[in-house]
């Protein structure tokens, strides 16, 4: 049987008594609040089921990043021209010019020669749901006390990868009385 004291290197050790966590509760102290400690591995198909919805959101992310920006020029009066959308995501344009092919051959965008690009019916419904995504997860990390930028930045992550159910908490969240 190991050591309960012995450090695995990733524990925090107490520098009073040397006891590895915060022992009360069986939590972590981690940037001041206490974080439950996980006491086993989830099961192999859950722990498997979280990795494959984190690989599905990557593959979609990047498609609703480039629609939510169309759709943000075009709202604003813009063009959604190559160079602009390249500017903004701070990418260069041959990357740009690839991923919009891309985009048409999935049916989210189209273009006409010399003309900016323009989102089609499914790629105005995606641009919606991301950018209803990104505001609320922005409104949650605000409510929490995060700096407008900061939320603003983190949310444009986190609204690729946050489920249903947990934006419906965010929801509830933000709905309460403060």
């Amino acid at each position: 049987m190991a050591d309960p004291r012995k450090s695995t290197g990733w524990e925090d050790r107490c520098d009073h008594c040397g006891d590895i966590g915060t022992g009360e509760g069986g939590g972590r102290d981690i940037g001041g609040g206490a974080v439950p400690a996980e006491t086993a591995l989830p099961d192999a198909e859950l722990h498997a089921e979280g990795f494959r919805k984190t690989r599905e959101a990557q593959r979609g992310a990047l498609a609703e990043d480039y629609v939510e920006l169309i759709a943000d020029l075009i709202e604003s009066g813009q063009e959604a021209r190559q160079v602009d959308i390249a500017a903004r995501l701070g990418v260069a344009q041959p990357t740009v010019a690839r991923m919009l092919d891309r985009l048409a051959a999935d049916g989210l965008v189209y273009r006409r020669p010399y003309r900016s690009v323009f989102l089609t019916d499914a790629g105005r419904r995606i641009a919606e749901e991301s950018r209803v995504r990104h505001q609320t997860v922005e409104a949650f990390l605000r409510s929490l006390g995060v700096s407008p930028d900061t939320a603003r930045i983190d949310a444009e992550g986190i609204e690729h990868h946050v489920s249903a159910e947990t934006l419906d908490a965010f929801r509830r969240a933000l709905a309460r009385p403060r």
